[in-house]
């Protein structure tokens, strides 16, 4: 199995090659179309600031190339809200192979005064997964525990195959077609996120 992660000077990217070869992977990281449209699963991780990063992606072509991948394509973190519509951080158009937006954590709006701790953003460390529905999330029970650092995320929409609370509802997944992307960091999840990685590799 030919296996590449986009490369595009995002963050993130050794521990998800490391994540793969505890999987018996070794991916290529690439940031050649050519190289990129023959794999047979596309890894898109991502730590950084989203209008820098896309104007990286436009920089080196790939903007145009992400958009049309016909093989299993999943998206990390920031690769999730580069794959929206439209991102605040930075007033940015993102890739738009999702509909939904990505919104920047706000305290302020949280209603209720039960919670004695105050929110933080950014929202950082293990919260749960729920409302689990494809592929991606076999084998996965909800309430599992995923680990998060992100200021930023999409809203919840026809796209959400999972969700994660926390000042507000979120999609901790998208799913459409091909694509896949997730909020969290699977490679840094434990067991849980091993066989989301795995079920990916397995579609």
């Amino acid at each position: 199995m030919k296996v590449v992660v986009v490369k595009y000077n995002a963050g993130n990217v050794q521990s998800v090659l490391f994540a793969l070869q505890r999987l018996g992977i070794t991916a290529s990281l690439s940031d050649n179309t050519e190289e990129i449209l023959k794999a047979d699963k596309i890894i898109f991780p991502g730590v950084g600031e989203a209008s820098s990063a896309m104007k990286e992606l436009s920089r080196t072509g790939l903007t145009a190339v992400l958009r049309q991948i016909k093989q299993p394509f999943l998206g990390i973190c920031l690769g999730l809200q580069l794959m929206c519509r439209h991102s605040e951080e930075g007033d940015t158009n993102c890739l738009n192979i999702f509909e939904e937006d990505v919104k920047r954590f706000n305290p302020h709006e949280v209603k209720t005064p039960a919670r004695s701790i105050p929110y933080k953003v950014p929202h950082t460390g293990w919260n749960t997964i729920n409302t689990l529905h494809g592929n991606l999330f076999k084998g996965i029970s909800e309430n599992s525990y995923v680990y998060y650092v992100h200021s930023y995320y999409a809203e919840t929409g026809q796209q959400t195959c999972a969700t994660t609370g926390y000042i507000n509802s979120f999609s901790a997944a998208l799913m459409k077609d091909n694509y896949y992307a997730v909020q969290f960091h699977p490679e840094k999840s434990g067991e849980t996120g091993n066989q989301i990685i795995k079920n990916f590799l397995d579609l």
